[in-house]
């Protein structure tokens, strides 16, 4: 393989925090991500973190698949999935403040919990199909988000 072949790189990023929309395209095969998303998923080897603002979003749009809420549990326990706290007061906050911040996209609270994991954690590589919204959001001091679904199409 190319060194600079997508699954390859994926391959070596140790932790990734992971958005509502590949968990979605992952389990809906009808969903135009599924396939990039069902390869690029294939090739990560390392810890998956999410937000439990990320997971009700899942939920709530696989609700109508069939088995969709059953079959996102099993995904996240087998992919070992670390989900974090998104409800504290603090976390609140903090997400409601950059919910303002970013008004203009606008950003949602799964989003905002995940830019605060970016942070709290120190990773900057995301499972996401929000091009828009992780090109633009900033964690730690002005860091951007790597979009590792960029290389598979």
């Amino acid at each position: 393989m190319a060194q600079d072949d997508p699954a390859e790189q994926l391959a070596r990023v140790s932790v990734c925090l992971l958005d509502a929309g590949p968990l979605i395209a992952a389990l809906d095969r009808a969903d135009p991500g599924h396939a990039r998303v069902t390869r690029a998923f294939a090739s990560f080897r390392g810890i998956l973190l999410t937000s439990g603002a990320v997971v009700t979003e899942a939920m709530h749009f696989l609700k109508d698949e069939r088995d969709g809420p059953s079959r996102l549990v099993d995904f996240l326990e087998l992919t070992n999935t670390r989900i974090g706290d998104s409800f504290t007061r603090e976390r609140l906050g903090k997400s409601a403040a950059l919910m303002r911040k970013y008004a203009d996209l606008p950003m949602d609270f799964a989003d905002a919990t995940l830019v605060l994991m970016a942070e709290e954690a120190e990773v900057g590589e995301i499972f996401t199909l929000d091009q828009r919204g992780f090109r633009t959001y900033r964690y730690g001091r002005n860091k951007r988000f790597k979009l590792v679904l960029d290389g598979f199409r």
